[in-house]
């Protein structure tokens, strides 16, 4: 037996992943453990998931592996900041504590880490290594284009290549600091949202507005070329040498100042300028992927780095992109980074041939902690808590189906907890799609979040085509996919959108599902079959059976400011806390009107509190 740990840490979504006999055995967020949500300290508690899951001790690994590599990543901050000097000071002060107390010192970090018991080889790898490798070896291809692109790694922000077989070739790289992904940033950061998590929401602000900037970027802020790289003014930014992302050259060019943290969208500037830079985002994937395809002729394309968690970038590749198929790992993002390294180390360090699984190799990203009927049981009673558990999945689901039908808001706590930012029916919240205050509903009053946020459907497999626009049994199992909603399920509102501004427009309902029907007619789909998703799609065909609709609303089972549950503890407080109608831990369910009111009422006030939420 051959036992591989990886570990991303550091510097944002630290993970830990264990490969055995070159098998995803686990891979966990250390966020869901410590609760703080991005947490970027050492794994500690993700790696002791790890090893419990697998039975292990540290002693008993063979390698570790880090997704980085941390002195060449030091180089490049020395070298920007020279580089900038004496304008960059404030920002080089304050990185450099952090760096030399724990940066520098990985491998006295990870044996620290590992109790001080393994005393075998550490490997660093390089971050788009880890980001390639993430994408490769547990995609469904034989041989695959390899692209990857986010922020920056040590100096890389993108770089292509191809696996075949057990190899993985990186040939050509995009270099720091001319980066889509620190330029998506930049207009998050912009727009008012927290860069590395306030993405998505950028991603969703973009329907609501018009892409009038788009020619503004292309003339004054980037220069695409015909190989896919791309050119950067730096004198529009500040990311290279300060402490914001953005400066007064680039707020003059737009004419505003960046809108402040957490008031209210209402001027359309920003929701323009998401719809700009998402749409300048598209071109710059497609530009890059057509050459990655004239370059490599290959008909599948894998995908990770950050940027390859932008759903509707990912749908416009796959629609009119040069490739056939392509797969993105779930955890695109650095924490991704962790399972790469380890399976980068048993392939191509160690030469173990790659046996290609179908669908994928990702166990359909669960591989997080799982808790026992009995367990939940327990922690219920502990609680005090008032619940039925269901004899048969049937009876269950048939329940479950019932009251989502009726309108109730539905938190869903199954099996083993999702790898990565989406929740895949694991650790997440239900509802009916077909109900028009759904969307805002959820968003106020369940996720304490903006009301704009489109919520993502979970549609029966064999039911996609009827109700989207895309290609016969196309898959997309991670969430990662964008597509329209079809023509024939859409309501006639065409006249009402075109008066409506802004966040207005979220108050027409636009489709059959208006909860999960963007502005724009868009979904972001998650493909749900009986093979993979057990429980999850029998509680869907249930529904559909009820209702005729095949369709739930699927959101991550947390609030605002804090990471997805990963207990029944967790799913049991931020059910408390929220105004979540029912909750199902396994088969046990809780119906909120049947708990103490009291405790309700104080348990709400102490989760709001926690997580700043008013």
């Amino acid at each position: 037996m051959t036992a591989i740990l990886g570990i991303s840490a550091f510097y944002h979504d630290s993970a830990a992943a264990l490969v055995v006999d070159g098998e995803i055995v686990a891979a966990a967020q250390e966020e869901r453990f410590t609760r703080k949500k991005h947490d970027d300290g050492f794994p500690t508690k993700a790696i002791e998931y790890c090893l419990e899951a697998a039975g292990l001790s540290p002693e008993q690994l063979d390698y570790v592996g880090f997704y980085d590599k941390p002195f060449r990543k030091f180089e490049r901050l020395l070298e920007t900041y020279l580089a900038f000097a004496p304008s960059g000071f404030l920002s080089f002060a304050k990185a450099m504590p952090i760096w030399l107390k724990t940066k520098l010192f990985h491998r006295r970090e990870i044996q620290k880490g590992l109790k001080g018991t393994y005393k075998k080889r550490i490997i660093f790898c390089e971050h788009h290594e880890a980001h390639a490798a993430s994408a490769f070896y547990p995609s469904p291809f034989e041989d695959a284009a390899v692209l990857t692109i986010d922020g920056v790694g040590e100096w890389a922000t993108a770089s292509y290549g191809f696996g075949a077989g057990n190899q993985l070739t990186l040939t050509h790289e995009q270099h720091f600091p001319h980066s889509l992904g620190l330029l998506y940033s930049a207009f998050t950061s912009y727009c008012g949202f927290k860069v590395n998590s306030g993405e998505y929401k950028l991603m969703g602000l973009a329907p609501y507005g018009v892409p009038r900037f788009a020619d503004v970027i292309r003339e004054k802020l980037i220069s695409l070329r015909d190989d896919g790289s791309i050119w950067i003014d730096l004198s529009y930014f500040n990311y290279c040498q300060g402490l914001t992302m953005t400066n007064d050259k680039f707020h003059r060019l737009f004419g505003k100042p960046p809108r402040q943290a957490e008031t209210p969208i209402t001027d359309p500037l920003y929701m323009d300028l998401a719809a700009s830079i998402q749409v300048i985002t598209e071109e710059v994937v497609l530009k890059m992927a057509r050459a990655v395809h004239a370059q490599t002729k290959m008909d599948n394309l894998c995908l990770a780095g950050g940027v390859a968690l932008n759903c509707v970038a990912n749908g416009k590749l796959l629609r009119e992109g040069p490739f056939k198929d392509i797969w993105i790992q779930p955890a695109a993002g650095d924490a991704g980074g962790a399972l790469g390294v380890a399976q980068l180390i048993w392939h191509q360090l160690l030469g173990n041939p790659r046996k290609v699984q179908q669908p994928d190799s990702m166990k359909g990203s669960w591989l997080g902690p799982v808790f026992s009927q009995e367990d939940v049981n327990a922690r219920l009673d502990k609680q005090g808590a008032k619940y039925t558990v269901y004899p048969t999945d049937e009876a269950l689901c048939e329940e479950v189906a019932k009251l989502l039908g009726q309108g109730k808001v539905v938190g869903w706590f199954q099996g083993r907890m999702e790898f990565g930012p989406r929740a895949l029916g694991s650790r997440s919240i239900l509802g009916d799609p077909r109900n028009t205050s759904m969307q805002s509903t959820m968003n106020l009053k369940i996720k304490f979040r903006e009301s704009f946020r489109p919520f993502a459907p979970a549609v029966l497999q064999d039911h996609v085509h009827d109700w989207f626009e895309t290609k016969p049994d196309q898959p997309s199992p991670y969430m990662l996919l964008v597509a329209p909603v079809r023509p024939e399920k859409r309501l006639d509102c065409d006249a009402e959108l075109a008066e409506a501004t802004g966040i207005d427009k979220l108050k027409i309902p636009r489709s059959q599902v208006a909860a999960i029907t963007h502005v724009d007619y868009s979904a972001r789909l998650q493909t749900v079959d009986a093979e993979r998703h057990g429980r999850y799609h029998q509680v869907l065909t249930e529904f559909h059976k009820q209702t005729g609709c095949p369709i739930l609303i699927n959101t991550s089972f947390n609030v605002r400011g804090e990471p997805i549950v990963c207990t029944p503890d967790d799913a049991y407080r931020c059910f408390l806390a929220t105004e979540m109608d029912v909750l199902v831990l396994e088969r046990a369910v809780l119906r909120r009107e049947e708990q103490d009111q009291t405790k309700l009422a104080r348990d709400r006030e102490d989760y709001l509190k926690k997580f700043q939420l008013d």
